[in-house]
């Protein structure tokens, strides 16, 4: 069993539904001050936005574009003890749109740090926020074009999943997962299969002390600057796993030792959309609409994929983004409740 020191998840992680009303717009529920906040729109087609309490508010970058961080005092004004305030999105409309609906998934940092990088190369400053509970760190460096720069992150665990993106200038986001090895990556902004290549991450596995990066302008170009977001497995809260496809309707049972509250899905040996499912969009199996990371779409109720259960998720679709037969696939995934709490007692059941 996964027994965990994190009894509720939703002081950690949690999705948050709203309506946009087009003027300011205070999103209150989510049971904390979030450092990172993932919004995108539900029933049209708008890009991604994500936030975070490092880089400040009001800097969007899309994760479905490869677009320079940019400043527009309209969108996220605020991030409060309950959730965030919105403004009246007049630059694009699609965030807080009137009567449009808006899913938006909150992650908590926490304790502000900063330093020195290592490693190979000039050493740069940089800063974050991390928590060493739910052993999540968001950080803001700059580069410094060499292979074996060393970001220290401070979580005292390995990271098994990392997200980057440089935000003063166009670029993708490239995306380490411990499934397919430092030595390749991901791109969260495409559809495309997992990439080789020992230049982002300079084929160097992630310690509980660093992680290394390669001297790809994506993630280390000299003097450009970055945003990375880290994630380490904690038992019964989070987990950054892989499963094979089989092409059956009926497929696989995936285990994750708690009942996730988001999903995040990724086929690695060919192309295939990013897929989001969570808790909170209509919520009951089997109809958990996804969402698309790497593109604008509106929300899909009609493909139903996966069904979300107690101590995990099991497919029940032979869709090539999710369980292709001979599919080869990564998932992140966050918990609602664990399936079996610090006290031994079947949280689930409560």
């Amino acid at each position: 069993m996964a027994y965990t020191t994190i009894n509720k998840s939703t002081d950690y992680f949690n999705t948050k539904l709203y309506t946009g009303n087009g003027s300011t717009n205070n999103i209150t529920g989510v049971g904390f001050q979030p450092d990172w906040t993932w919004i995108k729109q539900r029933n049209g087609t708008a890009n991604h936005f994500a936030f975070d309490a490092v880089r400040g508010v009001n800097k969007p970058i899309h994760p479905n574009l490869t677009n320079a961080q940019s400043t527009q005092s309209d969108t996220l004004m605020s991030f409060n003890s309950d959730g965030f305030t919105l403004g009246d999105d007049s630059t694009n409309g699609e965030i807080n749109s009137s009567s449009n609906t808006f899913a938006s998934w909150n992650w908590v940092g926490g304790t502000a740090i900063s330093g020195n990088t290592g490693g190979s190369g000039t050493s740069r400053s940089f800063t974050g926020r991390i928590n060493t509970t739910s052993k999540f760190g968001i950080y803001t460096y700059q580069g410094n074009g060499t292979g074996g720069h060393t970001i220290p992150h401070g979580l005292g665990a390995v990271p098994t999943m990392i997200i980057t993106k440089r935000i003063n200038d166009a670029e993708l986001w490239p995306v380490y997962h411990q499934a397919i090895t430092a030595s390749k990556f991901l791109k969260l902004n495409t559809d495309a299969s997992e990439q080789n290549a020992t230049n982002r991450w300079n084929a160097n596995t992630p310690t509980s002390t660093v992680f290394t990066l390669g001297s790809e302008g994506e993630v280390n170009g000299s003097s450009d600057y970055y945003i990375t977001y880290v994630f380490c497995d904690v038992p019964g809260y989070a987990k950054m796993g892989s499963y094979a496809g089989n092409g059956n309707a009926d497929g696989a049972f995936i285990y994750t030792g708690f009942k996730p509250a988001v999903i995040i899905i990724k086929r690695t040996n060919d192309t295939g959309n990013w897929n989001i499912i969570d808790n909170k969009r209509l919520g009951r199996n089997p109809n958990n609409p996804r969402l698309t990371p790497n593109a604008n779409a509106a929300e899909d109720s009609a493909d139903a994929t996966t069904d979300i259960l107690s101590n995990g998720f099991k497919l029940k679709s032979t869709s090539q983004y999710v369980n292709y037969s001979g599919g080869s696939y990564v998932y992140m995934a966050f918990a609602e409740a664990p399936l079996v709490g610090s006290n031994n007692v079947p949280c689930t059941a409560r």
